[in-house]
């Protein structure tokens, strides 16, 4: 069995604020600690649920480097760095039976939520087939376009919601209860730990009744962007084209595949700086 953990750190349990999350901010050594240590947990439960399951590690925020590899259990192999094919589901194919998303967060304009936004501030919303998804639905469609289930969400409360509605046959675990963009009631992070491993193992030991959730394209996708200046970058991608005022592009997506991978590329551009 080939198990892929894709762990962000927004949803990691204690973690409120952007300075826990930013590698230029005093508190993002403890972060990134915290980020990891709940990694370790996951791979516990999936390695007693399946012992011998071939265990992969996404580093899915920001930079992508910020889980301690020396630190990380062992057993895992462990996907850092970008740019990357898949981006957070780095080293998901179609050999992966499981996913589990750690540590996730709630989608741009969801709320109350903590630390709620999609992939960067640049994007106000992602909409695909006229649904409004952030990226736990981008993500657990990119896996069940490769006929892969997500089994495990873990973040807080109000991102546990935005997954069950996806997925409801699949496994949350709400390490904090959400008061605001920035401030939560969370657990002990040891009691988050438990709580993790236990789940992990439980969503593997269900995988099999859990079905991936497909979307067949081809697919209408609108993502609004901050600035109108990142637009002008966006409409120099062939496909991609200006509506509905300054702010909204559209581009067609044969499949889910190629949504995921303009969804990508328009982030990037929109990091760009004017002039």
């Amino acid at each position: 069995m080939k198990v892929l953990i894709s762990v962000d750190l927004e949803g990691i349990s204690g973690i409120v604020h952007p300075t826990e999350t930013n590698p230029d901010r005093y508190d993002y050594e403890r972060g990134r600690a915290l980020m990891t240590a709940e990694a370790n947990a996951v791979i516990a439960g999936v390695l007693d649920a399946e012992p011998d399951a071939a265990v992969w590690v996404a580093d899915a925020h920001g930079t992508f480097r910020n889980i301690l590899p020396e630190d990380l259990d062992r057993r895992a192999h462990l996907v850092r760095g970008k740019p990357r094919p898949l981006g957070m589901l780095a080293g998901l194919d179609e050999h992966t039976d499981a996913v589990l998303l750690v540590g996730y967060h709630a989608r741009a304009g969801a709320g109350p939520a903590v630390l709620a936004h999609t992939i960067s501030d640049a994007i106000l919303d992602v909409r695909v087939a006229g649904r409004s998804v952030g990226e736990i639905g981008l993500n657990v469609a990119m896996a069940g376009h490769l006929d892969t289930p997500v089994v495990l969400l873990s973040g807080d409360d109000t991102a546990c919601t935005e997954f069950s509605e996806l997925v409801p046959s699949a496994v949350t675990v709400a390490v904090k209860q959400t008061l605001g963009q920035a401030a939560a009631v969370a657990l002990h992070p040891q009691e988050a730990r438990e709580r993790l491993r236990h789940a992990a193992a439980d969503a593997i030991t269900r995988s099999a009744s859990i079905s991936p959730a497909r979307m067949a394209g081809p697919l209408d996708v609108e993502v609004d962007l901050y600035g109108p200046y990142m637009v002008d970058l966006a409409t120099l991608v062939p496909g991609v084209t200006r509506v509905g005022g300054g702010r909204t592009v559209a581009f067609h997506g044969a499949d889910f595949a190629e949504a995921y991978r303009l969804v990508q590329l328009l982030v990037q551009l929109a990091s760009i700086k004017p002039g």
